[in-house]
Formats: structure tokens, sequence, C-alpha cells
């Protein structure tokens, strides 16, 4: 690859080193000069409509010319002032003409300051003009978005800014995809999408923020995240559903972006695998008496994204730009219940509920020193270390905590003066509450995708769907399956410090595993008596953790080649479950070490009779 050849010129008396190619403007950039400009944008070619970023040259000649920066080439020896007087003189009328057409604009108010024009000419006869006929609009829609939804029309004092056509009614000739890019590069805030286009811009809501806020296509996932470098949605990026723009390729120094990576699939052989897949949280929606529906009724985890400094709202507690007042917290919602309007609900306790309530009661307090915060609880599980101190805390702080029976129902409704009721029982008695805010703290439920990963695996489930320890006490973060560990809340409801012991502890085994040149295996496993067994398949499809496979055997007998097929049993991964030998319909499968007959005789070693036991 050719080396980009360098020329040297000189820009306001400092020697300036700039690859060929670039302009007057990016040269100076370079090197920190600023050159003023209104119509200039890396990502576009250059127009110099604004006239603003014109400099006097002087070429290794000796002739004298002012050019625009944004549109000249460097040269070698060249010579640029920015700063001249006649170039000074130059920006001021032109500021002067701008300010007349647009007295309104921040930005050109701001360049006059700095140029020290203080009484511009005469108002042009226009109403409320932003527009400075710079063009980026249109060249951005053109050359990136591959559109040319907008252009210029007209001559003379008539030339301006439309679309081909303006807000046609026939919204399929309308050929903007709305997505904001004239708008974005407008440097007067001219363009405004409901002037361009009937179509309604999609926002992309942040799956981190919850939907409370929106993202850029490019975007980092959360912040801290491991490796923290910007992913690229392919759904919504432009590129992607156009084969345009690939600006961001451009901006890239360290040319990291490459539109033509494809997903691959990475297969690993490792000793051991740790199951930490985390949780979902209970949809409220499914349950109408919460009111989820409006926009003041939020789950545990919104809240917790509003309360804090990098959230949406920058740790200020609004719900629509207003700050609540009356704020009610409502527990147990899907937890320990037996039914719900859609279908069953969770009959266990989710455990972290009660106690981040009782965080975020406090963060109310904290924040708006003068909210009224009310707790709906059912029954308080404080359990952990110094839990119950804090929760005698929150209520010291004047947080109103109202009991109800798991059985009394609770409903929030919207009234006509646009504020919540929530209404319920307690103590036999109807209680009704107005709210500003209503928060719900909704409990943990296993993923959706739990059940493909478990078939995944080899690895069992439990009634309430989470996965499946081998013991409860013993062996708390194994499974059935030898080498395969639980850590955190795919296991089951969990709080932060529990799940750091339970991850440790996953860790520890999977290092006694990897550590060891030997593995013990289970002695009694299935066996496969080759001479009964017809090759049905019947022991490999009721096998519950894959360790049973048919293969083919070819043997030669004399003239004919026999091909048969026969059950072999993996012994690293067979438990001895034994659920193999009932389901084999000739008798071929049985249990090493565990046979019919090694069982009769230790029965009558201990003088039990074996047709007496099997009368019984």
């Amino acid at each position: 690859m050719e080396e980009e050849k360098e020329v040297t010129l000189e820009v306001d008396g400092k020697d300036v080193k700039a690859k060929e190619g670039m302009t007057i403007l990016e040269a100076a950039r370079s090197e920190g000069i600023d050159i003023p400009t209104l119509c200039y944008h890396p990502a576009l070619s250059p127009f110099g409509a604004c006239r603003l970023c014109s400099v006097k040259i002087t070429t290794k000649h000796g002739r004298e010319r002012i050019i625009t920066a944004c549109t000249y080439p460097v040269e070698e020896g060249l010579k640029v002032e920015t700063k001249a007087h006649e170039i000074i003189k130059g920006r001021k009328k032109i500021l002067e003409l701008l300010l007349a057409r647009c007295p309104r604009v921040d930005k050109l108010k701001e360049l006059a300051r700095e140029y020290g024009v203080e009484a511009p000419r005469p108002r042009l006869k226009r109403k409320d003009e932003k527009c400075i006929l710079c063009g980026l609009c249109a060249r951005i829609c053109e050359e990136r978005m591959g559109v040319s939804a907008i252009n210029f029309v007209g001559r003379g004092v008539d030339r301006k800014v439309e679309t081909p056509f303006q807000l046609t009614l026939d919204i399929n000739l309308d050929v903007c995809m709305a997505c904001g890019a004239c708008a974005f590069v407008c440097p007067t805030g001219a363009i405004k999408l409901e002037d361009i286009t009937k179509k309604k811009p999609v926002p992309i809501p942040s799956e981190f923020e919850l939907g409370l806020t929106s993202r850029a296509p490019i975007y980092v996932p959360f912040p801290q995240a491991m490796p923290n470098v910007p992913v690229i949605d392919m759904g919504t990026c432009v590129h992607s559903l156009t084969d345009e723009c690939r600006i961001c390729e451009e901006f890239c120094e360290p040319d990291a972006i490459d539109f033509e990576q494809e997903e691959e699939i990475i297969e690993l052989n490792v000793g051991a695998i740790v199951v930490a897949t985390g949780y979902d949280l209970f949809a409220p929606s499914s349950e109408p008496n919460y009111g989820y529906e409006h926009d003041e009724v939020i789950t545990g985890l919104e809240f917790e994204r509003l309360c804090n400094a990098s959230g949406p709202t920058f740790g200020k507690i609004e719900i629509n730009g207003k700050e609540p007042k009356e704020v009610v917290f409502i527990s147990c919602v899907g937890s320990r219940e037996k039914e719900v309007e859609c279908g069953k609900g969770n009959e266990y306790c989710s455990r972290v509920c009660c106690m981040y309530i009782a965080k975020q009661a406090h963060l109310v307090k904290e924040h708006i020193s003068d909210a009224n915060v009310t707790v709906f609880y059912t029954d308080v599980r404080a359990f952990g270390k110094g839990f119950e101190e804090f929760y005698w805390r929150v209520k010291e702080e004047g947080v109103n905590y109202i009991r109800r029976e798991l059985t009394d129902e609770i409903k929030v409704e919207k009234e006509e003066n646009g504020k919540l009721k929530v209404e319920t029982i307690s103590e036999g008695r109807i209680i009704e509450k107005e709210a500003d805010l209503v928060v719900l703290a909704t409990g943990i439920v296993p993923r959706t995708d739990i059940l493909d990963l478990a078939r995944k695996l080899k690895i069992t489930q439990s009634a309430d769907r989470f996965f499946l320890e081998a013991h409860p006490k013993l062996r708390p973060m194994d499974t059935l399956t030898d080498g395969i560990f639980l850590a955190g809340c795919c296991q089951s409801p969990k709080d932060i410090p529990d799940s750091v012991a339970q991850a440790s502890a996953a860790a520890s085994r999977v290092c006694s595993i990897l550590s060891q040149n030997y593995i013990e295996v289970e002695p009694i496993i299935a066996e496969v008596n080759e001479e009964l067994c017809i090759g049905c398949g019947a022991c490999e499809e009721v096998c519950p953790f894959g360790a049973i496979e048919l293969k083919e055997e070819e043997k030669q007998l004399e003239e004919i080649l026999l091909r048969t097929r026969k059950s072999y049993v993996n012994p690293a991964l067979c438990k001895g479950c034994g659920a193999c030998i009932p389901e084999c319909p000739v008798g071929a499968m049985t249990q090493k070490q565990f046979t019919s007959a090694q069982i009769e005789a230790m029965l009558k070693e201990v003088g039990v009779s074996v047709s007496a036991t099997v009368t019984k």
C-alpha cells in the first residue's frame, strides 16, 4: 500500500503538514486553527455556500486570492491567512446579511458577537426565518441517505428548501424515511421533521433504560459493559436498510467498523459449565388491576433508573416532567399468588422485593423531602444481615406501611382529575389512596428461554420452572448432570450476597474438576447386551441425559456385508437412572453392577425370600 504524500503549507505563520487531497479547512482544524463555517460537515462534499470560511491565500508563485477554505485543496508552499483585514471585513458583512435574514438564530448571534457585529443590516421582510440556505440538509439526504427527499426549489429571493412532494396527502409518494439526518446537521435548527413529512419518526427504545428513553443505532449497551465498546443495531442502521450512509465508518479513526463482518458460531471444548443466565421480571401488564398501562405506574426497576444519576432524568424523580408528591409502592406483584387473570401466578416469594421497596422509599424521602410515601404490603420479609434495622429506619423516616392480606384485591385506576387512585382492603376496611406515582414491586420469574437451555444442557427444572439443584442443602450449586453448575437467580430468586456466594462456590467446584487428571464416574450405569439389541432406538429417545446413541456396525459374513444398528452408552454421561431399562422391548438394557441376578443374590444372602417378596 502506497503511503499518502504530505505537503507543507503555512497557516497564520505556522507550518502545517497535511496529507495530499485535504482541504485548507481540514488542515487548519487538524492543528487547532479555527476557521468559522456554517455549511461544512466532514461527512459531506464541500459546498462553500456560507462563505464564512473564506481565507486569503498566496501561492508559491506569489499570486494572492480569496477562496473558501472548505473547497480549496492544500498545495506545497501555500501561504494562508485566516485573519487578514479584508477577510475579517468580509465575514462581518456576511454575518450582517445572515442576521438580516435570520435575526433570531442563536448560532448567528454568537458569531456576530465574536466578530463585533453589533448593528446588523435592516431585517428582511421574512417572518421567523431560520434557514440560511447552507444546503447541508439536501446534501446529507442525497449523498448519505440516498433518498433525495429534500432539496432547493425556486430561484433568487424565492429560493428555499422543500421536499419534492411537500407534505403530500399520499404518504406512498413521500420518500422521506423520517430518519432525522437533515435536522441533525442543520446548524440553525430550521429543519423540523413535521414540516417535511407526515411520517412519524419511530424512536429506538433503550433496553438498558427499559424504554424510558431512546438510543441511537450505535450505542454502548450499558455502563461498565464488558467489553465496553459500542455496537451497531443492524435492524435500525440506515446502511443495513438502504446500503447507504456509512458515516460512522469514515469517522472511526482506528478503523474499527467493518460492515462486511458476519455473525459466526464459535465452538469451544470445555471441562465444566456454570449456568448463570439470570432472570426476568414478572410482567405486570398480565394483571390489569395494577393499571400498568398508565404512564404514572412503573416497575421497581424502572424507578431504579429514574433515581440513578446516569439514568434518563439524571437522578431526578420525575414523571411526565413533574415531581410526584404522593408516591405509593405495592409489594408482591407476581409473587405469592396462586392465580392471576391471564394464567397461573407464582406461588413462591421473590425474596428481594421487600428490601428494594424499603430502599426506594428511602430514596424518595431523600430526593423529595416533602413527599408522602405509602407502602401496601402483605408481609415484610427482612431476613438478611442489617435488613430488619434498615426496615425500621425507613419507617422512622415517615414511610407509611399499610398491610393487606394476600387474598385482598388491590386496584390502581386513573380518575378524571388525572391522578391515580389505589384501592384495597386493610384490616377489613376499604382503603383509598390518591397517588402521583405508583411503583410496582414486580417479582422474579425464570427467563423465557429457560426450557430451551435446559434441553440443550440436559439439566432439570423444578415446579417453579427455575433450574433444579442436585440437593437443596448438600449440593445447592450442582445439577444432576456432572460438570454443570448453577449460580444466581437461574436456580431460584436470591439477593446479591447470596448470588455472589453461590457463584464463588460454583467457581470452586469447577476448579475441583479442572485440577484433576481423572474424573470419577458413577459405577452403576446402563449397559447394552449387544446380542439382544435390535437397534430400535427406544432407549435413545427416553434417555434424559443424552448418554445413549445408535451406532451402525458392519459385519462381513462370507460374501454378505451385514449392516446393523446397536445402542451405545457413553459412561461419562450416563447417571444410572434406569429409565432406558423398562423401555427396551427385548430386555437388552441392564444396569452394570445392579442387575436383577445381583439384587436377588443380595436378598438371599440376608435371608429374604425372593419369591415371597415378589408375591407381596
